[in-house]
């Protein structure tokens, strides 16, 4: 990708724009459908990862939707009506594939939620760092209604935002939340104010993340994530380790420079 502003399209249902100095949206495509993740559709969100992943010049990923109404409402149900028990089993890496690809990513990535985001859906978004939504947003984990599970990192992902017991009631009631009640419950981070949408409020908090150090903001996740769940001393070695990365980096000479010098710094992200 490199530093390319214009659009590029993965498959027919995901493109990345660059809306934004070092930002990068990956909008899910498929309004038709509201965004059903489809086999084709998943294995174009994992392409669309893996080369953000690589891409040096973004600093954050911003998650959206091309759909009026929802930001995902899930697995592809019709696709999956369809598939033999062989075909089932061959499609779940791929399934798995787009969701820890946006799970992996390297930089902070924020999801803006408008409408629904349910099951896989909400899977996605919760794969981010932080979830921003407007009014709009009905949040939720239905997959036992339909004889399933969250199979897309709701059942690990959901408990360490809002804790065991109320994760369980949300995965066995099936039940769908909306906007201020998932912000009350942690399940989502961030209500846009009225009159914002889901996707500007994010693309706002995003800049305000993409002014500070690439560098440092990778360091920062990674220890962020891997420290979660470990015991105190495990975790500030991990920290300790993401230091040592930055501490010799030129963003860190940079930064310092300019603080001193009273100026915005100039990062070189290395």
């Amino acid at each position: 990708m490199g530093s390319q502003q214009d659009g590029v399209r993965y498959g027919e249902w995901v493109r990345v724009e660059r809306p934004a100095p070092r930002v990068a949206e990956l909008v899910l495509d498929r309004p038709r459908a509201m965004n059903a993740v489809s086999s084709a559709m998943a294995e174009s969100i994992a392409g669309a990862c893996a080369a953000l992943a690589a891409d040096a010049s973004v600093s954050v990923v911003v998650l959206t939707s091309s759909n009026e109404k929802a930001f995902c409402v899930g697995a592809d149900l019709k696709e999956r009506n369809a598939l033999s028990d062989a075909e089932l089993v061959a499609q779940r890496p791929v399934a798995r594939a787009a969701y820890t690809g946006v799970l992996e990513l390297p930089m902070p990535t924020v999801a803006a939620v408008h409408g629904y985001a349910l099951g896989g859906g909400y899977e996605l978004a919760l794969s981010c760092d932080v979830i921003v939504v407007d009014g709009t947003a009905v949040v939720g984990l239905p997959e036992v209604s339909v004889g399933v599970i969250p199979g897309g990192g709701g059942t690990q992902l959901l408990p360490r935002r809002v804790g065991a017991a109320r994760a369980a009631e949300l995965v066995f009631t099936a039940r769908r939340v909306g906007a201020v009640e998932a912000v009350g419950l942690g399940m989502v981070d961030v209500l846009a104010e009225e009159g914002t949408s889901a996707r500007d409020a994010a693309l706002a908090l995003a800049g305000r993340m993409a002014a500070n150090s690439p560098v440092g903001l990778r360091a920062a996740k990674r220890a962020l994530r891997l420290g979660h769940g470990l015991d105190l001393r495990t975790g500030l070695d991990i920290e300790d380790a993401g230091w040592r990365t930055v501490a010799f980096s030129g963003d860190r000479a940079e930064g310092v420079a300019a603080f001193n010098e009273k100026r915005e710094p100039k990062w070189p992200g290395v």
